[in-house]
């Protein structure tokens, strides 16, 4: 390593500092998928982010989606995916397909990356330690045509109704990083499939946690002219919503930002997972995307 390499690499770490110090021993949740999930290359780089952190004496937890991966296993078994009001329905046979993508293959596959590492990571769903549970989601549709409020049968699908951080504050104290399926049971004993960024939302809330990342596959918000918006607050992402700026599936990304925030998460960001070490970009750098503040 040449002189001015190391002079490179001991400026990085002196601005890095300040940032290690104001996350040491807190909690950050990164929910994980879209097009870096699919990526070798990107997803080794993630893994290598998560156990930068953990080895910075940050408590990082992952919550990971597959929507790709379950339409793919679904196709290879014959089963047709069927959809309402963009939503898959998931009936009896389904979920237990998306169970075994969700907390099988893509879970391990993720614990393996980050153990590579030489960190321990374990796999875990919403039913390990009763960590999670859900219900039944009350989804509702304006019909087109008639005007007429219509109320969606998903199936399968749920949404977070208890989350109990027993488990999760002892693997905090351990060496685990957990890495957690958004697959939950309800107290009907049925298995529920939950969207990723509301289970991870869910999650970052009943840990106050102090950052929420939500890894996808753009910078993050973005004003009129296309620029990228570095901060907003819950009454200014609202306002922006209102007035268009914020619009299509950017809408139900930054409102579940605000329902984390409600929940107890001190800020959530959003920002471009195809972006190698976007994690730490985000929490050793000034920000790599945009956070959303109470």
């Amino acid at each position: 390593m040449t002189s001015s390499e190391s002079e490179t690499q001991a400026r990085l770490l002196a601005q890095a500092l300040p940032f290690m110090q104001k996350y040491e021993n807190k909690t950050i949740v990164v929910k994980y998928g879209g097009h870096a999930m699919g990526d070798s290359t990107l997803g080794k780089a993630f893994a290598e982010d998560i156990a930068l952190l953990k080895q910075s004496g940050i408590n990082p937890i992952v919550v990971h989606g597959g929507g790709p991966q379950i339409g793919a296993m679904l196709t290879k078994m014959g089963i047709e995916s069927k959809f309402e009001g963009g939503l898959r329905v998931t009936d009896a046979k389904t979920v237990e397909i998306v169970e075994m993508v969700l907390a099988g293959s893509i879970n391990k596959e993720i614990v393996a990356l980050i153990n590579q590492t030489g960190e321990w990571a374990i796999g875990l769903c919403g039913k390990d330690g009763n960590m999670v549970f859900a219900e039944k989601a009350k989804k509702t549709v304006i019909d087109p045509d008639s005007n007429i409020e219509r109320v969606l049968d998903l199936g399968f699908v749920g949404e977070v109704t208890e989350v109990d951080r027993t488990l999760l504050d002892l693997l905090a104290k351990s060496e685990m990083i957990p890495v957690i399926a958004p697959v939950a049971p309800g107290r009907d004993g049925a298995t529920y499939n939950i969207n990723a960024d509301t289970f991870a939302g869910a999650i970052a809330g009943a840990l106050h946690a102090s950052r929420l990342l939500f890894l996808t596959d753009v910078p993050g918000v973005l004003d009129k002219n296309k620029e990228l918006i570095k901060e907003l607050t819950v009454s200014q992402a609202r306002a922006l919503i209102k007035d268009g700026t914020i619009s299509g599936g950017m809408i139900p990304k930054v409102e579940t930002c605000i329902d984390a925030i409600k929940a107890g998460v001190q800020g959530v960001v959003i920002l471009n997972g195809k972006t190698p070490h976007s994690v730490l970009l985000e929490i050793f750098t000034e920000g790599a995307g945009t956070l959303i503040v109470p």
